[in-house]
């Protein structure tokens, strides 16, 4: 198992195995790759993406779950929901915000579910309606600073459709200037325009059975 974490565009992989994947990345010249989970090897990691030509971490530890704590000690740990939204014509939901194409998504308030997050969410940015809950795709997770500190953002996504023909409005207090629906075939276009993890749970919801 392994859990990718995104500076940027930069990614850090914890794993408790090597797979083909991550062989592949080791072996790019500018790849760290760290074996101990000591609060010096961790920090020498953080140190070492700050680098411009840093390409990928990877740290690795026979307990995931040991690394997972001893990686997360270094950030203030923030919950977000979002969701995969394919509307009854089998397009997809995106939204448009600060230059990137997104999903929509938003933190977790105190109590709150996160399907329900996810839902409310939806719905709050994008003016959808009549949602329906299908399945949880999984998780992203991406590094930010804010205030002078620093964040680990641990997105749960969830696939819901909902019926074609109703308005959408974009939550333009949230900085999203547009919301729209897109075909299958069509994206490629969006995807050329939004981040990594982004990227990656939508391979996940592709690749799902």
């Amino acid at each position: 198992m392994d859990i990718k974490i995104y500076f940027g565009e930069k990614p850090v992989i914890l794993c408790n195995e090597i797979n083909k994947e991550l062989n592949e990345i080791l072996h790019h010249p500018d790849a760290v790759f760290v074996d101990e989970i000591s609060p010096r090897a961790i920090k020498s990691m953080l140190h070492e993406i700050k680098k411009e030509e840093f390409h990928a971490g990877v740290l690795w530890h026979a307990d995931l779950e040991d690394l997972k704590k001893a990686f997360f000690k270094n950030f203030t740990v923030v919950e977000a929901a979002g969701g995969i939204v394919q509307n009854s014509n089998k397009e997809l939901l995106f939204i448009y915000r600060l230059g990137k194409w997104d999903l929509p998504k938003g933190k977790i308030e105190k109590g709150e579910k996160t399907d329900e997050c996810a839902m409310r969410e939806v719905t709050e940015e994008t003016g959808t309606k009549n949602l329906t809950l299908k399945k949880k795709i999984g998780e992203t997770y991406h590094v930010y600073d804010e205030y002078g500190k620093h964040f680990l953002k641990i997105s749960h996504w969830f696939y819901m459709t909902c019926p074609a023909k109703q308005e959408l409005i974009p939550q333009t207090e949230e900085h999203i200037t547009e919301v729209k629906w897109v075909k299958t075939m069509d994206i490629k276009e969006p995807i050329k325009n939004t981040y990594p993890s982004i990227k990656d749970i939508l391979g996940k919801f592709f690749d799902a059975p």
